[in-house]
């Protein structure tokens, strides 16, 4: 099923873009490349203060009870000003894991907090080249962990996180307080995603699904902050449209318009192309969440929004010729974060194989 956005969404996209493209500072996003371990404080500040972190949360456990649709609006805004901190699409992760299946303990000792924004969170499924591995190396065993999960986002700073683990011999998800886990911080191209080893040594956990009822759990929240990066990438390349498209028709050679140009002008119209499919795709994923087709529309959002975006951030450049290049100019920040978004949650490869899966089941 897909939708159009009703008046209220669309008022959600618009206020979000308007709020964020007050406050974001491309110099102090810049900066941020350059320094491990530390994220973009007044976006997520605004976050917090716009209720983002409390959206796709029930309203019981102190959140507004909408969904992925109004948080997806929220991230393509986010992909538009390359929000410095990755915490909108984790921490959804997170607590969807925890509305889904934590006990009413659980959900009541942490859902507030992570709509209040209290609470960071995070989800680290993958290990090594693998998303969701059949036998996780980590293993939880007697109420603790240990192994570690390498490049998580979030990771340094994280309270809380989601594991993907093994225990007794069949795949797990558990919850993990982060207090005492080691954090080995990586230096990235994209810092601000404040990515880190977490090496688990008798860490306390507590269960929250197992055998295939994890695994489906597990796909799901794959899904999920797959469809809301998705959003996120198309924002990002919806944005580099635009700069391209401007400076296409300002700078001029040869006294007319660079946009006057062929290899410009076809440039551009098919990136428009791209981002509109990814945008539809996008769309189409959040409304059939919970649907039985929902990880096949997530895989066609996630494999389109990830194409669109990285022609975008490699066309905007090759638009602007050698200024494109440049620290000032900016167009590092897409640049990185497109390259940074085409591999969390699963590359290309992993999603494609679960499209081929979805395609050739029982509903082809």
């Amino acid at each position: 099923m897909s939708i159009l956005h009703d008046e209220g969404q669309q008022a959600i996209a618009t206020e979000s873009r308007r709020v964020l493209d007050a406050r974001t500072s491309k110099a102090r996003l810049l900066k941020l490349l350059e320094v491990v371990g530390e994220y973009d404080a007044p976006f997520w500040e605004t976050a917090v203060e716009q209720g983002w972190t409390a959206l796709a949360i029930p309203e019981a456990h102190g959140g507004l009870g909408l969904g992925l649709i109004e948080l997806g609006l929220v991230a393509q805004a986010s992909g538009a000003a390359t929000a410095g901190a990755p915490f909108l699409t984790v921490g959804y992760g997170a607590a969807q894991a925890l509305v889904l299946a934590g006990s009413d303990a659980v959900k009541a000792a942490w859902l507030p907090r992570l709509a209040s924004g209290e609470v960071l969170a995070t989800v680290a499924f993958a290990e090594g080249n693998a998303p969701l591995p059949p036998v996780p190396a980590v293993t939880f065993d007697k109420g603790v962990l240990n192994g570690t999960k390498h490049g998580i986002p979030a990771a340094i700073t994280a309270d809380v996180a989601v594991v993907w683990a093994s225990h007794a011999g069949r795949p797990a998800l558990v919850l993990a307080e982060l207090d005492s886990v080691v954090r080995k911080p990586i230096r990235s191209f994209d810092n601000s995603r404040l990515y880190a080893d977490l090496v688990f040594a008798q860490t306390p956990a507590t269960l929250l699904a197992e055998g295939e009822d994890a695994r489906a759990l597990a796909l799901d929240l794959l899904g999920r902050m797959a469809v809301i990066t998705a959003h996120e990438q198309v924002g990002g390349a919806e944005a580099l449209l635009l700069i391209a498209r401007d400076y296409a028709n300002t700078r001029k050679a040869f006294g007319q318009p660079i946009g006057a140009f062929q290899s410009v002008k076809h440039r551009i119209a098919e990136l428009y192309g791209l981002v509109e499919i990814a945008r539809a795709n996008a769309i189409h994923a959040a409304a059939a969440e919970g649907s039985d087709d929902f990880l096949m529309a997530a895989a066609d959002a996630r494999i389109s929004a990830t194409e669109a975006y990285d022609t975008a951030a490699r066309d905007c450049v090759q638009v602007h010729g050698g200024i494109g290049v440049t620290w000032e100019q900016g167009l590092h920040l897409h640049m990185r974060r497109a390259r940074s978004l085409a591999i969390e949650q699963g590359n290309l490869l992993f999603w494609e194989d679960l499209l081929v899966d979805q395609l050739t089941g029982e509903t082809a």
